[in-house]
């Protein structure tokens, strides 16, 4: 037991100071060009929390007639009923599919007297309310609608058209991943929440709050990614088991409270040594401000009142190493995979033949204790890339 402590210990002051989320007010010139300015934030180290907000610059403008919902003439197609259950800081939330409704119907039912934001002196408050009635009044969430509100002409930062490395998808191999490579609208309600994940593949993610109350969001530095992922496996054995890539499937919650109380699950004991501290780290989005995730940041939160956000994924060259050891969840067929062909072969030239063989050994970037061979591209997902003729398979 004393070498265990010993260990964990030393593991606990490894950790040093916990990164900070980052908040950026760029001027309109540092905010024109969308890849370089994320290039920036990455090299003052924003990446190290696994989430950043950006406060855009007052010329920025995603749409200029505002958000009247009159002319907000759009139908949520599948809102989702959060049914969440559990109890003491742990939780399993499953989505029952409703029939459609207008956005207009949508902020109707949000502002109810059943579903609609308690009395609260704070976000701190409203945060502890949260956690506290999280498993009364199942919320419906307008989650993953198609589209973008954002004026088509924006050029700058528009989440429909943000210009990075993951359009290669599309011009490569000639797909469009809903919410991926295109926008999505999420129409938020108090008590509306997205579980512990990463990205799909792990990407990099925009979330930009056009109108209404604001998020709540929690982030878990990448470089603690795995520690969350033991954590959790100990308190999900049955989902563990049935998916190692579970925490995919977006419907465990694990509150803050649980994260600071316990440390990582080791030698089949549970040692209370703090190793989390502070690893959830919180931050509020309001409106106008932009959220940004990055590869491997695990990240939850929930929407503190009738709102709405467009979000999609992207990429830049520095994702490319954790696109090729992401895990992937088998046993859905709803979930998003990537072929990592055209990435590859663009960015990592030197080790193409290498990873199509099974041979690519290296670290994930944020385990840099175990290598492993990056797992080559299968009959199913090496896809015919037209530009650079790649259409051989590999098994």
């Amino acid at each position: 037991m004393c070498q265990m402590y010993c260990k964990l210990s030393t593991e606990a002051a490894a950790m040093g100071d916990q990164p900070k989320i980052m908040v950026f007010r760029p001027t309109w010139e540092e905010f024109k060009d969308f890849n370089k300015y994320i290039t920036y934030i990455e090299s003052q180290g924003a990446n190290k929390a696994g989430l950043a907000k950006i406060i855009p610059p007052p010329e920025w403008q995603p749409r200029k007639k505002g958000y009247n919902l009159d002319d907000l003439d759009m139908t949520i197609p599948a809102p989702i009923c959060q049914v969440v259950t559990g109890k003491q800081g742990l939780y399993q939330q499953i989505n029952i599919q409703k029939k459609p409704m207008t956005v207009k119907e949508f902020c109707a039912l949000a502002n109810s007297e059943r579903y609609r934001t308690p009395k609260h002196s704070s976000y701190e408050d409203l945060e502890r309310k949260y956690w506290k009635n999280i498993t009364y009044v199942s919320p419906i969430y307008g989650a993953d609608v198609s589209g973008s509100i954002t004026d088509a002409d924006v050029e700058e930062w528009n989440i429909n058209k943000l210009g990075s490395i993951l359009d290669y998808v599309n011009e490569d191999y000639g797909i469009s991943i809903d919410g991926v490579n295109t926008a999505y609208l999420y129409f938020g309600m108090w008590k509306t929440t997205f579980a512990w994940h990463t990205e799909d593949m792990d990407l990099y993610s925009i979330n930009y709050l056009h109108f209404g109350a604001p998020k709540t969001w929690y982030s878990i530095p990448p470089e603690h990614g795995r520690r969350l992922e033991r954590l959790a496996n100990g308190f999900f054995p049955n989902s563990f088991k049935a998916c190692p890539a579970y925490l995919r499937h977006k419907m465990s919650l694990i509150s803050p409270q649980i994260l600071k109380q316990y440390s990582i699950p080791f030698d089949k004991e549970t040692v209370l040594l703090n190793l989390f501290p502070a690893a959830a780290i919180t931050i509020t989005q309001e409106p106008g401000h932009i959220m940004i995730t990055f590869p491997y940041g695990y990240h939850a939160g929930f929407n503190q009142g009738f709102n709405c956000a467009e979000s999609t994924n992207f990429a830049m060259p520095r994702w490319v190493e954790y696109g090729k050891r992401a895990t992937q969840c088998q046993c859905r067929t709803d979930m998003v995979k990537i072929s990592m062909d055209t990435f590859v072969k663009r960015f990592q030239p030197e080790r193409y033949e290498l990873w199509l063989a099974g041979k690519d050994i290296g670290p994930h970037p944020e385990d840099p204790t175990r290598s492993s061979a990056a797992a080559q591209p299968s009959l199913n997902d090496v896809l015919c890339n037209k530009n650079l003729c790649t259409c051989s398979f590999y098994m």
